[in-house]
């Protein structure tokens, strides 16, 4: 049986508030409070206005982190958050902040990182 390391969520957010994409204390409260909504712990926060639109950051957490980058004149969020071990559950985050931005719709993929062998069983590389 194998185990990850870690769950990955990137997440694709649509029809969002162009005021909120574009204001970049309101995307970094938000995705901070996403992270502390999912029962993360927050290390370190960086994030950054465009110009003429447009904000990326990241919230680094003991589980790992979570990153954005808008489109505001797209109305359009790539969020990715990376957790690791059992405790914080990405999709937390994800919704949290999915309602945040009053957005019309999210589409979502988890991948799992760090695939790891039990040391019992036999592995292909």
């Amino acid at each position: 049986m194998s185990n990850s390391l870690g769950r990955h969520v990137l997440a694709e957010i649509y029809g969002c508030s162009f005021d909120i994409l574009n204001d970049r204390e309101k995307v970094e409260t938000i995705m901070v409070n996403a992270a502390l909504e999912a029962g993360a712990e927050v290390r370190e926060v960086v994030f950054h206005k465009f110009s003429p639109q447009g904000v990326s950051g990241v919230v680094v957490i003991s589980e790992s982190h979570l990153a954005i980058h808008t489109w505001p004149e797209l109305g359009y969020a790539a969020v990715d958050v990376f957790t690791c071990g059992d405790r914080v559950n990405p999709w937390d985050a994800c919704n949290y902040v999915t309602e945040q931005f009053k957005a019309g719709h999210m589409t979502a993929t988890e991948m799992k990182r760090g695939i790891v062998a039990d040391p019992n069983e036999a592995v292909n590389l």
